[in-house]
């Protein structure tokens, strides 16, 4: 009844939990693929001795590579797409369970919340939660668009779970989450610079029904505002009372800052080479 797919890159030290964490049962481990963008560690060899079926291919991007993942031939109509830092909840399998048991054929995705885990307590509110994440998909009916932070196109309907994955972002070392987001940054700054060439502000999906489409709006209304890291900070810190996340909320708080000005600062450097070699030519 369910396929598992669990998308890698040198996930030594995440892969057995990710996996370990699904129930134990042919439900849901009878079908586990795992797509690996030719890690350099252990990740293939764990994977495969847990029973996950392996395939590798060369990292494009993030949506190429889960668009290739949900296209891979599976056993069963609904995929349950995981990232290797992410945990399964027994209260989520069980609500999983449940509702592609019961659901209509319109129905073709469910999202699911995330609780970020810093320094050994739950990021409640500095890390912007509730934040919404495809991850339970009628297989052939949803598409990923968008390089980075993507965006999901559900052929059908589209509902919301109730309960949790558990998510930690900071597993490998802090130098890990600081590369990882410099690349974000530069595929962010990227699609800023295309999206201000081509002059499109949807502010309507700012109160639209699509958690997807309004986050995404939101960012788009962000980017056009002046010191936009600093009142990121703010934000997460002071409006969304992350102070009360104590000092892990303040450390996060202060990375998404220096995540922000990253993008910013790529966007302004993109931006005046492009101007240099228009000036050249």
């Amino acid at each position: 009844m369910i396929s598992v797919l669990i998308l890698t890159l040198d996930e030594e030290l995440n892969i057995a939990d990710c996996i370990g964490s699904l129930p134990c049962s042919r439900l849901w481990r009878g079908d586990i693929h795992v797509l690996d963008s030719c890690s350099v560690d252990r990740t293939v060899e764990l994977a495969e001795g847990l029973g996950a079926s392996v395939t590798t291919r060369p990292f494009t991007n993030y949506a190429d590579q889960r668009n290739y993942g949900l296209a891979l031939p599976m056993q069963h109509d609904w995929i349950v797409m995981l990232d290797a830092d992410e945990r399964m909840m027994p209260e989520l399998a069980r609500e999983i369970e449940d509702v592609i048991r019961h659901s209509e054929i319109e129905t073709a995705m469910f999202r699911v919340r995330r609780r970020d885990m810093f320094m050994g307590r739950w990021l409640r509110r500095s890390s912007g939660y509730p934040t919404w994440f495809p991850r339970v998909m009628r297989r052939g009916r949803v598409r990923v668009n968008r390089a980075v932070n993507e965006t999901y196109l559900a052929d059908g309907q589209t509902d919301e779970l109730s309960e949790h994955l558990i998510h930690y972002p900071f597993n490998k070392v802090m130098s890990w989450w600081f590369a990882r987001n410099c690349r974000y940054a530069e595929s962010e700054a990227q699609l800023l610079i295309a999206r201000d060439a081509r002059g499109r502000k949807p502010w309507r999906d700012l109160i639209c029904r699509d958690p997807g489409l309004r986050r995404a709006a939101m960012k788009r209304l962000a980017y056009s505002l002046p010191g936009r890291p600093f009142l990121m900070f703010l934000y997460l810190y002071v409006l969304r009372l992350g102070f009360l996340d104590g000092r892990p909320g303040y450390h996060f708080a202060c990375m998404r800052m220096a995540y922000e000005i990253m993008i910013d600062s790529q966007a302004a450097y993109e931006h005046a080479s492009r101007l240099d070699q228009d000036i050249a030519d």
